[in-house]
Formats: structure tokens, sequence, C-alpha cells
């Protein structure tokens, strides 16, 4: 046996897109920290997420027509990604979308512990695309987490809450209407 083995750096280049259940992700966050105001941190998530591979896409699913401008320009700023309003549930645009996806990228994660993803799962782990999940543990569906290739467990490193509960301390001034001098 020789035992001199010379090791080879191996590059891993996968093409991966990210689809997010805005109100999933964001429902399980506020259960578990019991606040309306924890929000998603994504420059730490996104990162750990890709583990150096390459993004073709971010989408964020998001329930109802009030979605924050704010998030929208960041996910396009930073990840050139995109937020799309859905009429009822984000299930089934996502489910659309990822099979579009499909035959164009390595790796679909899918940010959402929700069950009724498990065919979606099934359906493109059959086109070949690996599948990963990311979510919160404790309101993950055990069957979800099972099928996928898989599992990134989103905790509390992977979200902030935001201060909204202080006052600020800027003075606002307002012009006082005044009646015009009388010349006498």
């Amino acid at each position: 046996m020789n035992d001199n083995i010379d090791y080879v750096e191996v590059t891993i280049n996968q093409s991966v897109a990210i689809l997010i259940d805005g109100n999933n992700i964001e429902r399980s966050i506020h259960s578990i920290t019991k606040s309306q105001e924890t929000m998603l941190n994504f420059d730490t998530l996104i990162p750990r997420l890709l583990d150096n591979r390459g993004l073709n896409r971010l989408i964020y699913f998001r329930e109802g027509k009030n979605i924050s401008s704010k998030l929208s320009d960041r996910l396009h700023q930073y990840y050139h990604g995109s937020v799309v309003p859905c009429h009822k549930s984000a299930d089934i645009p996502l489910s659309i979308k990822a099979t579009q996806l499909a035959s164009k990228v390595d790796t679909i994660i899918i940010l959402s512990g929700d069950a009724d993803y498990v065919e979606l799962v099934r359906h493109l782990k059959g086109e070949g695309v690996r599948i990963e999940i990311a979510a919160v543990e404790e309101t993950t569906s055990s069957l979800l987490k099972e099928e996928a290739d898989y599992f990134h467990a989103i905790g509390s490193k992977d979200w902030f809450t935001l201060n909204k509960g202080k006052k600020s301390t800027k003075k606002h001034y307002t012009k006082k209407k005044t009646k015009p001098r009388q010349e006498k």
C-alpha cells in the first residue's frame, strides 16, 4: 500500500436557487421568539446556505400586497433577488417556480417547514435536482425533513429583532402659525 497519497482540492460548481415561503418562515420565527418584530438575517443565512456555491436565483414569496419595499430593495441589491406577492398562499407560486427552475439549477433550497411541499420535493428529486430545506426545526414537518436531501436548521443566529419600543430622541419642530402683524 502507498501511504503517500496526494489529495487534490475539489472545486464545487453548483448553481443554487433559494425559494422562500416568507409567511411560513416569518410565522415560525414569530412563534419561537414570541415577537412580531423578529426577522430573518439574510446577511448571515444566505452565505451559510450557499456554502461557497453559486446563487442562481433568490425569490421571496409573500402572501398579500403589503410587502416592505426595504426588504425588496435589499434582496435585489445584495442578492439580485426578487419579492413575489401572492394572492393567498405561497405554496402554488413557489411550486410552479421550482418546477420551472428544475432544469436550470443543480440545487433548490426551499425555506419553509410546510408539509405541503413534500410532493414538490419528491417530484424535483425525481427530476434530478438536489433539494435542501431550510426552516425552524421545531415547526418543520418531519416528513419534509426526511424527503429532503439535506436539512438546514434556522436558529437564533439567523434572525434579529427590531427595537421598535425605543422612543426617538430627535426633536421635531413645526412652524407655528402666526397672525400677520397689523401696522398702526
